[in-house]
């Protein structure tokens, strides 16, 4: 084992930050940066007039409409940790890419805006969570407006995602009572200065509880003793193996938006998140990040980061082993060796050559057309490692040229940007590959695919809808498949992997085929 390897990769930190729309995912990402020294100044999404955007939305229709549509990747250091930070998109409609990069991290942010509760988004986001076996950091946000009760917040958190929670820190009042947080380790008290807001570093004023007693409002601390009381009877005690094993998630109040709070937020990430973890191949290996083989996967790609160029830029999750400029790899899907060529560090677009990564670290490669997501990469021969798949789209379309001469550059357009995941493209079986069918699981994906061919490629186009709701890949009996083919009551479209897939436009059409094309089995979620 390598010792200095083993060093490297224990001081990676790899998480996400999960939330429901508007609860204050962007501003949050912009302040632990600030806060770790990562950029001088926060920039803003609140408007999308404002004169400043947050560093990690860099694409054109991000910055009009003040909204996260893709997932960036921001590297920096914090208290001697590496940390490397996924920021994923806001809105419901670009979710399949999130569930990407939950697939690329160790840990998670559930960022709550503490007037709502657990919402729908946020619900669904941590089921992926569990189901990858994620720890998660609870971030109770926007404590400077009036919201739920605390206790009746941890409650719901509890109840509605069958999660406990383990309040490290706690409030004093709330919104224009909103006074500041007890550390409930050392009974500190940070105070809250609403004045102090901005967007540069403001440090928290830290005082004992007993001097905070005539600072604050006696009936606000009394109420934060009371609650504290209950927290410590009924409440769940904070372990790391109970964090770590995704049972127990750590609980932090505060406002990213006035700074407050962000700070112990931030050190428990760089201290306490979940370090590198192993990872499963198809035929059940198990990878650990101190084995001394590299191997990674791609979980994204991304194409034009750098339009003068044309670029196309795959992000790899590195696994295990030690990641070096100018090594060659070899692809587990189909055994190609690939030069790892002039790879790049991110902070959202602004890229740094990397001479070196190890277990826990993002890296972007040039890919000149031959990775896909979900694709292996290893040192010393083929490996793969089990996929990330792709969900079922429920809207569906076509795209119609303006200018007929187009054609070759809508086509390189729209299958570089199914490659990256932001629509899916389903073909006429035996026709060549021209007018395919579109597919997406929310209708701003199809906004944001009609923006960037017209910004990237110089392409325009008007999108048709299709009267499809439902996609499912078809498996099971060969003659399954030969009889929906068969059937004139069907469409029967492949994907650009070659799977065959059934487009519908009810439910009553999938149990129709399940009763009728014997030995069919009809899937939401890709085979792999």
């Amino acid at each position: 084992m390598d010792l200095a390897q083993d060093r490297e990769a224990a001081r990676r930190r790899a998480f996400a930050i999960i939330s429901h729309p508007d609860a204050g995912k962007t501003t949050l990402t912009e302040k632990l940066l600030l806060y770790a020294r990562a950029i001088h100044l926060a920039g803003s999404v609140k408007s999308r007039k404002a004169s400043k955007h947050a560093l990690s939305d860099w694409m054109a229709i991000e910055k009009e409409r003040g909204i996260s549509v893709t997932s960036s990747v921001l590297q920096f250091e914090h208290q001697g940790k590496v940390l490397n930070l996924l920021d994923t998109p806001g809105h419901a409609d670009f979710s399949e890419d999130t569930y990407r990069v939950l697939a690329a991290v160790d840990s998670a942010v559930m960022l709550m805006d503490h007037s709502k509760g657990v919402e729908a988004r946020t619900k669904k986001l941590f089921e992926v969570c569990r189901l990858r076996k994620v720890p998660v950091i609870t971030f109770m946000n926007k404590l400077d407006r009036a919201g739920l009760e605390p206790l009746a917040l941890v409650d719901d958190v509890s109840q509605q995602l069958n999660l406990k929670v383990a309040p490290l820190n706690w409030p004093i009042g709330m919104g224009r009572e909103f006074r500041g947080v007890i550390d409930l380790a050392t009974k500190d008290v940070l105070l809250f200065e609403a004045e102090a807001h901005g967007t540069q570093v403001i440090e928290a004023k830290r005082v004992s509880f007993e001097e905070a007693k005539t600072l604050v409002e006696p009936h606000l601390m009394a109420r934060a003793e009371e609650e504290l009381e209950l927290v410590a009877m009924a409440g769940e005690q904070w372990s790391v193996e109970g964090f770590l094993s995704g049972d127990l998630s750590p609980c932090f109040w505060g406002s990213a938006m006035t700074n407050f709070g962000v700070e112990p937020l931030l050190e428990f990430l760089a201290l306490q998140a979940a370090p590198p973890g192993p990872r499963a191949t198809e035929d059940g290996t198990v990878i650990q990040p101190k084995d001394e083989r590299f191997s990674g996967f791609i979980f994204k790609i991304q194409a034009n980061m750098n339009p003068k160029h044309r670029d196309r830029i795959a992000f790899l999750r590195v696994v295990s082993g030690h990641f070096e400029r100018d090594m060659d790899v070899v692809i587990g899907r189909n055994q190609q060796t690939m030069r790892m060529a002039n790879p790049h560090s991110f902070m959202a677009q602004e890229r740094s050559l990397l001479e070196s990564a190890y277990p826990g670290d993002i890296v972007g490669i040039h890919d000149p057309g031959k990775l896909r997501v979900g694709d292996t990469l290893a040192a010393g021969g083929p490996m793969r490692f089990a996929g990330i798949p792709r969900f079922a789209p429920e809207h569906f379309g076509m795209l119609r040229l303006s200018d007929p001469l187009k054609r070759k550059a809508m086509d390189t357009g729209i299958e570089q940007l199914a490659h990256e995941g932001v629509i899916q493209l389903f073909y006429r079986i035996g026709v060549d590959r021209t007018n395919p069918y579109l597919g997406a699981v929310g209708l701003l994906q199809f906004e944001v695919l009609k923006e960037r061919l017209k910004h990237e490629y110089g392409v325009e186009a008007k999108f048709e809808a299709l009267p499809f709701k439902l996609a499912r890949w078809i498996g099971g009996a060969p003659e399954a498949l030969t009889w929906l083919k068969g059937s004139s009551s069907f469409t029967v479209m492949e994907d650009r992997n070659g799977h065959p897939v059934l487009l519908c436009d009810s439910d009553w059409w999938i149990n129709y085929a399940k009763q009728n094309a014997k030995g069919v089995e009809l899937y939401d979620i890709e085979p792999l």
